[in-house]
């Protein structure tokens, strides 16, 4: 494999023996997928294509990740299926190696620094806590501070959760957070992973301990938006599922089975779904159709609207004395934000006259 002067400077070219070594790995390593019969039959498709010598044009490095991304989704209807190309010779690195103790460091001094993702944490107007997550850290990182914002917001009468930019992260903080919005007792079965590689379940319960003061029998609200992924997800498709809170905002990314790359080539790797979720209560899961809000609306009004819901539930509910003051006098306030937003929206979509 060379540089070729007609390529990018990206770009690598392709000879028949490079082509075929990047293919042939590629149809071993699906034995991983998580759906045998779908890799069963992109493996019997991608044979019979070589025998015919078929991909004899494909002379490109891009190209060939390209071409082939495409035929995988197409076949399987899984867009986390996907060959990538790397310029940069790819290292050797064990899959199931643990990372050495510097690596941790490392790790944990950048998720420190960017506060574990937990990005804001406020008391909104009429008593409504507000928890702004860009990721889901790991447990061993982010456990303290999860536990901090929770007892910031604990004596909020209704809390809503961020998650309109959230990317995902860790199902065992997933577990952990949800376990703050149910009682200890009796524990709540959350969600499945199953990894058809060895054909195991790993289940995910609340746990009985946290070590924050749990948030029970109050209004909770998550936000989303196309941008929410995988276990952001998951923490709302729960909530959703066991009645525990609405989503509001947009539909989600939808991306459910977990998976990871492997190198195939020096200058290729191919990342693959090898588990899959699975809902204790539902039996299925939110890949390919994303969790559905059930309040549908724009993620820029998404805040506002769920804001509005929270106010109009407490005063529903009975608020008496400084309590319901407070929300008479948040109400309009949050109205006319909610208003202003959706102006700005639709001119934003208007665009320039």
């Amino acid at each position: 494999m060379a540089m070729s002067a007609s390529n990018p400077p990206q770009d690598l070219s392709l000879d028949t023996a490079d082509r075929e070594a990047v293919l042939s790995a590629l149809v071993a390593q699906l034995d991983a997928y998580v759906f045998p019969e779908v890799a069963e039959k992109i493996q019997h498709d991608i044979e019979q294509r070589l025998e015919a010598g078929g991909y004899g044009d494909v002379t490109g490095a891009q190209q060939l990740a390209d071409t082939l991304t495409a035929q995988l989704q197409e076949m399987s209807g899984d867009r986390n299926l996907r060959l990538h190309f790397s310029p940069v010779p790819l290292p050797h690195i064990e899959p199931e190696a643990a990372p050495n103790p510097q690596e941790l460091e490392r790790q944990h001094q950048a998720s420190r620094r960017r506060n574990f993702d937990i990005n804001r944490v406020e008391r909104l107007p009429g008593n409504v806590g507000y928890i702004q997550l860009f990721s889901f850290e790991p447990p061993e990182f982010a456990g303290e501070s999860l536990a901090a914002a929770m007892t910031l917001v604990a004596h909020t009468d209704a809390l809503i959760f961020d998650l309109r930019h959230n990317q995902g992260g860790s199902p065992a903080t997933v577990a952990l957070l949800c376990s703050y919005l149910f009682p200890a007792h009796p524990p709540v079965h959350l969600n499945d992973l199953y990894w058809s590689e060895t054909d195991e379940t790993h289940q995910w319960w609340t746990v009985p301990y946290v070590p924050g003061q749990r948030y029970l029998d109050k209004p909770v609200f998550a936000l989303t938006s196309p941008e929410t992924f995988s276990a952001a997800e998951e923490f709302a498709y729960n909530l959703q599922v066991l009645k525990r809170g609405a989503v509001v905002g947009e539909t989600t990314r939808g991306g459910a089975n977990p998976g990871r790359g492997f190198r195939l080539h020096d200058h290729f790797w191919v990342f693959m779904p090898t588990g899959q979720a699975i809902n204790p209560v539902t039996g299925k899961n939110w890949d390919g159709t994303g969790v559905i809000p059930n309040v549908k609306v724009p993620m820029e009004t998404a805040l506002d609207t769920a804001h509005l819901m929270a106010l109009n539930h407490l005063l529903e509910a009975g608020a008496e004395g400084i309590a319901r003051r407070e929300l008479e006098e948040a109400l309009p306030r949050v109205e006319r934000s909610l208003q202003q937003a959706r102006q700005n929206l639709i001119a934003n979509l208007g665009g320039p006259l």
